[in-house]
């Protein structure tokens, strides 16, 4: 890391540390559960570290980060108010609430999307895969990150043999079964490369997608409206620990394994390499949720038939709760 870079964003964490407490001076002190979105990975690094250092307690908040289980349903937990916060899919956030679910994201925990098809050696354009087999996880969103990455670089969708593998993108890959697959770039793509040098990597908003949030911290419209202190809370403690782990990714690593068995840590590590850089915007804004960017991800969902009508974007997210971390 840079640096001026590091500097920077120490001088940023030390300003939310100066803050010393959530906005409006009301502390809830309480305990409050977080139900990830999937298994334990990079992405989520700032969580485990402000739960480490005791960010989210200095916030007023006691976080429990939950993993899912195969039968875990984040969507009638959060309604039901079971949990407290999970981590969504902004294009499961958006079904969500198509189908009657009053949730909220409140928080952008990643400033672009992170899904992409990784290709095989050989493969040096979407274009090559006219004709080639692909694989699909069978979620409306892989169906839709296929046809944008292709559309945007002129190929034609209807020439690909598209098939489902599930989540099985590494394996079907390396084994030879299909020359491209749907996966995300900061996990999949990572775990690919380490495994077969000379694969090829097509991000989605590099081929006609808006940059949206890929993942989003979200509420129930009653945990909001009812106990908006502890969303504060969980935010401020929440981006404090991805300053952190901008400053120190090697510490960060370290919490992660000391609170996760069995994760790997220089798998880990090159994770954290690969997606640090999406935690914040060109501004360095931590967990900021942009009006402008979140209305062109709802064109593109409907436009590439996630979503059936655009969401009311001012209903779905609560832009103003996030302070920025450049102005605590």
């Amino acid at each position: 890391m840079p640096r001026f870079l590091a500097a920077a964003l120490a001088a940023i964490s030390l300003a939310l540390a100066a803050c010393g407490g959530t906005a409006g001076g009301e502390r809830p002190n309480e305990e409050a559960t977080l139900l990830l979105d999937f298994t334990p990975n990079a992405v989520h690094a700032g969580i485990y570290v402000a739960s480490s250092r005791g960010f989210d307690e200095a916030e007023g908040v006691d976080l429990q980060i939950e993993q899912p289980g195969q039968s875990t349903d984040a969507l009638k937990l959060l309604e039901a108010g079971e949990v407290d916060f999970a981590i969504l899919d902004i294009h499961d956030l958006g079904l969500a609430r198509e189908q009657g679910a009053d949730l909220v994201g409140v928080m952008a925990i990643v400033q672009q999307p992170l899904a992409a098809i990784l290709a095989a050696p050989g493969i040096d354009s979407p274009k090559d895969l006219e004709g080639e087999r692909v694989g699909v996880t069978g979620l409306p969103s892989d169906d839709a990150v296929l046809e944008s990455i292709l559309r945007g670089a002129g190929a034609d969708p209807a020439k690909v043999r598209k098939t489902t593998i599930g989540f099985e993108a590494v394996k079907a890959l390396v084994a030879g079964r299909v020359a491209g697959a749907t996966a995300f770039w900061n996990a999949e793509g990572v775990a690919l490369r380490a495994r077969k040098p000379g694969v090829k990597e097509f991000r989605v908003d590099e081929f006609g997608a808006p940059r949206y949030p890929e993942l989003v911290l979200v509420v129930s419209r009653r945990t909001l409206d009812e106990r908006e202190p502890l969303v504060r809370a969980a935010i401020r403690g929440i981006q404090r620990g991805y300053v952190e782990t901008g400053v120190d990714p090697e510490s960060a690593v370290s919490a992660m394994v000391a609170a996760v068995r069995d994760l790997e840590r220089n798998g880990l590590a090159a994770q954290l390499d690969a997606v640090g850089s999406a935690f914040s915007s060109g501004e360095r804004d931590y967990g900021r949720l942009d009006p402008e960017r979140l209305k062109a991800w709802a064109e593109w969902d409907v436009k590439f038939g996630i979503l059936r009508e655009k969401p009311d974007v001012a209903r779905a997210f609560d832009v103003s709760l996030v302070e920025r971390v450049r102005n605590p």
